[in-house]
């Protein structure tokens, strides 16, 4: 179903990685050796970016694009539900067409509503944690991480809480969308959750319209229709992609920080005992194991980047997980140690006009959340099977049978 890359620049000395085994992680050995080799490897895909300095310029160059058409194209979609919504998505847009929707939510989301959420976000979590400390084995994505930004989408978006049996699968499965590339059922996991998520979105804008709330998709609904700034398609399309971005990624960080804790549970008594390391324990969770794991860009003609020639077409792949351990920039970076204090940003979040503009909000539930469960809870263990999201995508376990000690 995925085309190969059509070029890529002639180096010598540069590992070839298959991003498309399902076996593949960005924790493995022959990536960490590709890294040493060269700044990218080659894959059946486009060329994957694994040192941070070249990530980092990558992701920030204003004349690189990300080309949801060509994206589609690679995975063998060439029209139907989810080429629409990809294709025409915020995600996907460049340049002028970019400004003016980010704009249209800039007016209505505003730092100040992201600030008032935290007393909500701090009970909720203290209120969660509570409850797992007598419940025994649980399943963490179930009891918390869902929970979590279910009520932060409720409050800040006008989600009616009674709806989240209704489009939890389709927010997970439609995140999907940037693992296409691997096959089997994804594709028609991905359609069905965004025609769902469609007529459902289509449904919460006419009754947003009709009684408005002091919520964020009730005001952008009022401005799309007072400014006429972005059609109702485009506007629904923006709304799909805010729901399935405050809940999907936000809750597989929360269950990856989970793993991480498992793996290292000196490090959960170390927050427990000083919360002042919150802020760290964050930026280090999301370095160590981030949920948005690979983030992509097109170059739009050819264009020289460290002393080579990069062909146009070709797709620019940053491996975040990889670029986060690059012992370049993190020293000591292939030890997770929330007590070492790092000025270099993560780049899950992307950059330039394209960095993502839920970055405070996400940061802000994790910053919440993870002193409430390690002041309360002994540090978690993995009590049963685990599987996982491709790492080529948005990527976290499935389902996360945990036991607080």
């Amino acid at each position: 179903m995925t085309l190969l890359a059509d070029s890529a620049p002639e180096q010598q000395d540069v590992a070839f990685i298959d991003v498309l085994d399902p076996a593949f992680r960005f924790t493995s050995p022959e990536v960490a050796r590709a890294r040493e080799k060269h700044w990218y490897a080659k894959t059946p895909l486009g060329l994957l970016v694994l040192r941070y300095a070249e990530a980092k310029d990558l992701v920030r160059n204003p004349g690189l694009i990300h080309n949801g058409v060509r994206f589609m194209e690679q995975n063998g979609i060439t029209e139907g539900p989810i080429h629409d919504w990809f294709v025409n998505g915020l995600v996907s847009r460049d340049f002028e067409d970019h400004r003016r929707l980010r704009g249209l939510v800039n007016k209505a989301f505003v730092p100040r509503m992201v600030e008032n959420l935290r007393p909500l976000m701090r009970e909720t979590s203290e209120r969660l944690a509570d409850k797992l400390a007598s419940a025994g084995d649980i399943d963490f994505i179930e009891e918390f991480a869902d929970q979590l930004p279910l009520v932060v989408m409720t409050e800040l978006l006008g989600i009616p809480p009674e709806d989240f049996l209704t489009f939890r699968t389709w927010t997970s499965d439609i995140g999907l969308v940037f693992s296409l590339a691997l096959g089997g059922d994804i594709p028609a996991r991905v359609e069905a959750a965004v025609t769902g998520l469609y007529g459902y979105v289509d449904d919460l804008m006419a009754a947003k319209k009709a009684d408005p709330g002091e919520d964020l998709i009730s005001a952008l609904v009022a401005l799309q229709h007072a400014e006429g700034t972005a059609s109702r398609d485009e506007l629904q399309n923006l709304i799909v992609s805010m729901i399935f971005a405050a809940h999907d990624t936000t809750r597989l960080q929360l269950a990856n920080a989970m793993v991480t804790f498992a793996e290292h549970p000196d490090q959960w008594k170390l927050l427990g005992d000083n919360p002042d390391l919150t802020q760290q324990a964050v930026e280090e969770v999301m370095r160590w194991r981030p949920s948005t794991n690979a983030l992509f860009r097109y170059a739009p003609q050819d264009f020289e980047f460290r002393g080579e020639v990069i062909p146009k077409g070709t797709m620019l792949l940053i491996g975040v997980q990889a670029v986060q351990r690059d012992p370049r920039v993190f020293p000591g970076g292939d030890v997770f140690d929330i007590t070492a204090p790092r000025s270099t940003p993560v780049l899950q979040f992307g950059g330039g006009l394209h960095y993502c503009l839920g970055a405070p909000l996400a940061r802000m539930e994790i910053t919440e959340a993870l002193p409430a469960l390690a002041r309360r809870l002994g540090a978690p263990s993995v009590t049963g099977p685990v599987t996982w999201r491709p790492a080529i995508g948005i990527t976290g376990p499935n389902e996360l049978p945990l036991r607080f000690g």
